[in-house]
């Protein structure tokens, strides 16, 4: 023999004799209860060996270094509608459900036993049989190396790569799992020091919690679901056996991928059972007589608001909210890891009734496929509460890099920082505002203003223009003068809303919309105060559906102004976290909101929301036309406020001339589409949903529509004023509003007459 082979031969035989007796010795200590000792042991016992001194600073490491807490395991969290039991969405990196032990059925307790570690009630963490057996194996017959691990062995290794995963440390993670006589030792010492922490049932239902069962599922209640349907709880024989044989190669064994690979696994784990007492051989030789083919019942796993359905984008609020709250973390990474792995059950404010019928309405519209290629969009929110009840839109939700067509991501019912694009024009929608701001600084209603058809840039106080003429004209051409504020509403006029704006100011216009829960979609324009010029008073600003639903909720709750949310609970194993809150501020003196509400009811019932209106119902409704741009609707009804709009959403495209759902107009207004969308939606709600009427909403107060001393308008008195709006409408109904500057340049407005 060459003398350097045999040197060799002596050195690799030397080694296994040290590993022999390293692990002798090491078992002996372990058995006994020595663990204390074996640190100040196992020094003297492998120091002579090069090997030990790198094995020698892992075997100091105990209990205190490693989190066997379940909790703190990565689990899936699942967000719920507002009824608490309609799941919306999940999220997870590894898809687990922690479940107690006494919630996962005994023959799948006894299944994994029986498969993974037959003396797991007799050892102390380490079986001195297993691992003579594996050393035989491994080291004297030179075949396939076995590890001879327990139960408690193994939910130590998936702990350690847990924990080091979670801690973002791939080294750790690496020797964590890696197939050295080093770990193996780390491994059983903690396995001990484990037993005398922890119960047997306790260190099972770990395992049975963390352990891989298939490709993507973790622990046994995902398997369980997965694969059969049902609960832990209710595994029978051979369903547990299919599962339990999994654990030994996930990918190989995944009865979904390789179901006569799983049915060879199970019918092993079967005959263990048997031969251990855990099943007669009757019922094991039934449960063979079933194929895994025709047990399975599989279900889909979704994992985020890709799977959500028609609430995929208020899923998707939903999450940008929680990335952006400092309720769930320090950094928005803290705040995801949380969401993707924190086991959260997130009770949203969506109701299902109200995303269901807004969904349809937005489709009903326009359809996701039509040829004009615009989209329809509808928010909903409750009045008083700040709850967002509903957000919809003609796409489908898709936050893959090959998104296109009807497919996208965006959010366009929200701001811009909560996923959403630039927003919309929200046209003569906006002129409410303009009215609770004119009675807020002692104007009233009724009150007669001279109007024009030009006004000069430097009249309006807070103006960034202070040069050159604003031109402006209502839709059918030309002004009314003179006239009030409230048939300016009632008509949809744009020149009186200048001529209001000349006497307050635009800052008075902008604090009341703050007020009333206004602010721009553009993240870095999120103040109306820096973007203030004349045309905004007739919807010249870019602001989220959602926003302008809330603004007419504050109207509908009485001048009460709550924060959007959408969010109710969020809970982890019946600890409650704090959420985002509404805010909810008396913004608006009660009377001011009241007098609105019965200007709008007006329009709803003989003025320009009439589109919006439906019977035997109160409602309260403004249209609105940016342009040819956005055809707009904002209405509300007791229980729900809403904003509806149509239009390009991402780059304005002019409507003009455009066949939408199969109908051509030359000129396009809210009415047109944005109208009956929110009456559809409005009307089917609050039948389905069975929300009582309140009639007695909107009783105007005397003082705010006549002035001291004059008699107050009533809800019977207001045919005058709906027959001027049709000599209003009859004036021409081509032609959009038009609002020019000096230099004869087409801004952005907004009207219709229509």
């Amino acid at each position: 023999m060459d003398p350097m082979s045999e040197e060799n031969g002596k050195k690799k035989h030397l080694t296994g004799k040290r590993i022999f007796t390293l692990i002798l010795s090491y078992l002996l200590f372990c058995v006994m209860g020595g663990v204390v000792a074996s640190g100040v042991v196992m020094p003297a016992v492998v120091g002579a060996s090069a090997i030990t001194k790198a094995i020698e600073p892992q075997m100091s490491a105990g209990l205190d270094d490693v989190k066997f807490d379940l909790q703190d395991l990565p689990q899936q969290s699942r967000m719920y509608a507002s009824d608490g039991t309609t799941l919306i969405a999940t999220f997870y990196t590894q898809n687990r459900i922690i479940v107690p032990l006494k919630d996962i059925s005994q023959v799948m307790q006894q299944a994994v036993v029986a498969r993974e570690d037959r003396r797991f009630f007799q050892h102390a963490g380490v079986d001195p049989t297993g691992v003579l057996r594996a050393f035989v194996q491994t080291y004297v017959h030179r075949g396939d190396t076995q590890g001879g691990s327990t139960l408690t062995q193994q939910y130590v290794k998936n702990i350690l790569i847990d924990q080091a995963n979670s801690s973002n440390d791939p080294i750790a993670a690496y020797h964590a799992q890696e197939d050295t006589i080093a770990r193996k030792l780390r491994e059983m010492l903690l396995a001990v020091q484990l037993e005398k922490s922890y119960s047997k049932a306790e260190i099972l239902q770990g395992y049975l919690n963390i352990a891989q069962f298939g490709s993507g599922v973790y622990g046994v209640e995902t398997a369980a679901r997965r694969y059969f349907n049902v609960s832990a709880s209710q595994l029978n024989l051979g369903q547990a056996a299919t599962i339990a044989a999994i654990t030994k190669n996930p990918q190989a064994f995944d009865p979904t991928l390789h179901p006569e690979a799983s049915q060879e696994q199970r019918d092993i784990v079967l005959d263990l059972m048997q031969s251990q007492g855990y099943a007669t051989a009757e019922q094991v030789q039934e449960a063979k007589s079933v194929s895994v083919k025709d047990m399975l019942n599989v279900q889909e796993v979704p994992v985020g608001c890709q799977t959500a359905g028609n609430a995929a984008y208020f899923c998707d609020y939903v999450v940008n909210k929680i990335l952006s709250s400092a309720q769930f973390g320090e950094t928005r990474a803290d705040r995801r890891n949380l969401l993707y792995q924190g086991g959260l059950n997130i009770t949203t404010t969506m109701d299902v009734t109200a995303q269901n019928t807004a969904s349809d309405a937005v489709r009903q519209a326009v359809p996701e496929n039509d040829p004009s290629g615009v989209e329809s969009v509808i928010a909903a929110i409750r009045p008083g509460t700040g709850e967002v009840l509903a957000l919809a839109q003609n796409r489908t939700y898709d936050a893959s890099a090959d998104a296109g067509g009807t497919s996208t991501s965006i959010n366009y019912a929200v701001d811009q920082a909560d996923g959403g694009a630039q927003g919309v024009l929200p046209g003569s929608t906006f002129k409410p505002i303009n009215l609770v701001s004119w009675l807020q600084n002692g104007h009233y209603a009724n009150e007669a203003l001279p109007t024009s058809t030009q006004y000069a840039n430097s009249s309006f106080p807070c103006n960034s223009t202070t040069t050159g003429v604003w031109r402006v004209q209502n839709s059918g051409g030309g002004t009314v003068n003179p006239e009030s504020p409230y048939q300016g509403i009632l008509r949809s006029h744009n020149t009186v809303q200048a001529s209001m704006a000349q006497r307050i100011g635009l800052c008075a216009i902008a604090d009341t919309a703050t007020q009333l829960g206004y602010h721009n979609a553009i993240t870095n324009q999120s103040d109306i105060h820096d973007t203030m010029f004349a045309p905004m008073i007739i919807g010249s600003l870019n602001v989220a559906p959602l926003t302008m639903a809330n603004v007419y909720a504050t109207i509908a709750a009485n001048g009460v102004k709550c924060d959007p949310i959408a969010i109710s609970k969020v809970e982890k194993d019946g600890k409650s976290y704090d959420v985002p809150s509404a805010n909810c501020t008396q913004a608006i003196p009660s009377n001011v909101a009241q007098t609105v509400a019965y200007v709008l009811h007006q329009s709803a019932v003989s003025g320009e929301g009439k589109s919006a209106n439906f019977p035997n119902r109160t409602v309260y409704s403004k249209t609105g036309t940016a342009e040819s741009f956005f055809l707009d609707t904002a209405a509300f009804t007791n229980g729900v406020s809403a904003f509806a709009t149509v239009g390009n959403m991402e780059t304005q495209v002019d409507l003009s001339g455009k066949t939408i759902n199969g109908v051509t107009r030359r000129t396009w207004y809210g009415e047109s589409i944005a109208g009956p969308m929110i009456r559809n939606f409005l009307s089917s709600y609050v039948t389905q949903a069975n929300i009582p009427d309140d009639p007695s909403y909107g009783q105007p107060d005397n003082t705010l529509m006549n002035g001291s001393g004059r008699a107050s308008s009533s809800r019977s008195t207001d045919n005058s004023d709906s027959s001027n709006a049709e000599t209003s409408r009859s004036q021409d109904r081509s032609n959009p509003a038009t609002s020019t500057t000096e230099d004869g340049n087409t801004d952005t407005t907004t009207d219709e007459t229509n």
